[in-house]
Order: C-alpha cells, then structure tokens, then sequence
C-alpha cells in the first residue's frame, strides 16, 4: 500500500492544549533531538553563507533563499524551503504538522519557512523595560473560530529553538491572552506594557518548539547575553490558504514531494478544509516522530 502521512492527534496533553487556550501559545519540549538541532543550525549556517556568495545584485530564481534582514547581529532568512533537505524535513515533521492542525482544526499545508541567526546588538542601550516590535499576522474575526469550546485559529507558528534559551538569550516574547481579542492592537500593546507581567518570554532548552497562534501579539526578546541564537520558524494555514511569501516550488522539488505530502506543500484549490477537533480531555498521541519519518514512513 501506498504510505500515508501519519502525524499524532491530538498532539498536545489536555495541560498543553488548555495553555494554549488561555495564552494562545504553548511551548513543547523535545520535538526535535540536539542531534537534529545541530544538524539545521549546520544547514541554516551554509545557507547563509551561500546566499552571501552570491555575485552584487543577484536576483534570487524560484526556489532560492534569500536575506529578508542581513545585519551584523542578525540574518533572516526566507524561502529556504528548498535550500537543504532538512528544512523541507522539518516542516513535514508529523509532531509539527500534528500541533498545527490541532490548532487550524483541519488539514494544514505550509505557508512559509524561514530562519534566524542571531545574537546581542553590540549597539543597542540595555534598559530594564524594553521596547519590542510586537505584531500579529491574521485578525481575530477574520482568523479564528470556537469548535467543541476551544479556540481555533487559521495561520499558526511553530518556532523551534535550535539554541537553547536562557533568560538572556532574546526568547520570543508574547502578550498573553491576546489572540482571542478583538481590540486595537496599540492598546493591547499599551496595556501590556503598563502591566509586564502580561509580557510572557520564551526560556526553553534547544529542541523545543513555540506553537502560538498567528493572532497572537508576539515580537522578538531582547538578546543581552553574548551566546548566538537560532531558530526555524514553519507557517502552517488551513489548506486552501496559498503561500504567505508567494512561494513557487521548482519542477524539480515538485517531483520530490512524496504523493502523502502533496496537499501539506501544494494545498488543495477548495474549500474542503478537511476538519480535524479534540475535545479537551483526549490524552495526547506521544509518538515519537523524527525529521525522517514525514518523508520515509513505514509501509502498511
């Protein structure tokens, strides 16, 4: 028989899914190995070198990485997708995919890949409470909806550490409770600053992933300490969403994507979105998945 793409439902523990839905995000340890981290840090590395390889004025074809911020202190890098095996691994990760339909409630497919490579602004003035560059992706009531009493919503993140994140390593920092408001986004921003502790930063171990809701107000932490960090950041929307960066997958990664994982990178030009719902208190689908398994599963 053909291979079918097995991902855990739930992913999450009843604890997990009930923190996401009172914060709108949820930090799960362990999704990938030190192995597999250091593996993509190694990827994201000769990406970012090889993108700086390129001759002045290059214009990136279809398919190529390229820098959305080249700084001293910080690359991001966008439509990596088909740079290196892995970060088409990592997005077809099934725990991945499995925590992003959880929260879609249907069939996800990917909306974007990207990195970042970073570390402390050896220019920017330390003070105790810092500005951030909060922002969302998608509105609360064009974005989201309440199935069997939980908050679902359309455009979802998973954002894995590769470096493990101590208080001072510039963890992503979120306003909790925001992805269920209807509100304007400064005054939310307003309040959460008024009163921090409303301010959640994200201080895990390398491996783990942030799973948060793209209604979610969420910025980039403060790097102080003078380790680097780096992380892998998957979009995933409800299936008949199209890329978030506009990308265009080359005939030859076309070829390469399994016929099990055609709707996760194509999507599917409908509105069957597939629907996929827990209830609260259904135990969570612990297997345990590596970067191998979305693009090698067994055979029945």
């Amino acid at each position: 028989m053909e291979p079918t793409f097995e991902r855990p439902f739930p992913a999450l523990t009843p604890a997990q899914r009930y923190h996401f839905e009172i914060h709108g995000y949820v930090v799960v340890p362990g999704v990938l190995s030190r192995k597999e981290c250091r593996t993509i840090m190694d990827a994201m590395q000769r990406t970012k070198q090889a993108i700086r390889a390129r001759p002045e004025g290059h214009v990136p074809a279809p398919g190529e990485p390229s820098f959305i911020i080249d700084l001293p202190h910080h690359v991001f890098m966008g439509a990596i997708r088909e740079a290196d095996p892995v970060f088409a691994a990592y997005a077809a990760h099934p725990r991945l995919v499995g925590m992003a339909e959880e929260v879609i409630g249907g069939e996800a497919r990917i909306v974007e890949l990207n990195a970042h490579i970073n570390s402390r602004n050896p220019k920017e003035k330390f003070t105790k409470d810092p500005k951030f560059g909060f922002h969302l992706g998608i509105d609360v009531p064009y974005g989201t909806h309440v199935k069997n009493g939980l908050f679902h919503c359309s455009f979802v993140k998973t954002l894995t550490n590769l470096t493990d994140l101590g208080p001072d390593d510039g963890g992503t920092v979120v306003i909790a409770g925001s992805h269920k408001l209807d509100l304007p986004e400064a005054d939310i921003i307003a309040c959460a600053y008024a009163d921090r502790s409303l301010i959640h930063q994200v201080i895990a171990p390398a491996g783990s992933t942030l799973l948060f809701a793209e209604t979610l107000i969420h910025a980039t932490g403060q790097i102080r300490s003078d380790r680097e960090r780096g992380i892998i950041v998957c979009g995933y929307g409800t299936r008949m969403f199209p890329w978030w960066d506009g990308g265009e997958l080359t005939p030859g990664f076309r070829k390469k994507i399994p016929p099990h994982l055609e709707t996760l990178f194509h999507g599917k030009a409908h509105w069957l979105r597939g629907p996929r719902y827990r209830a609260l208190n259904e135990p969570a689908d612990l297997r345990k998945f590596t970067l191998a398994d979305a693009w090698h599963p067994p055979a029945d």
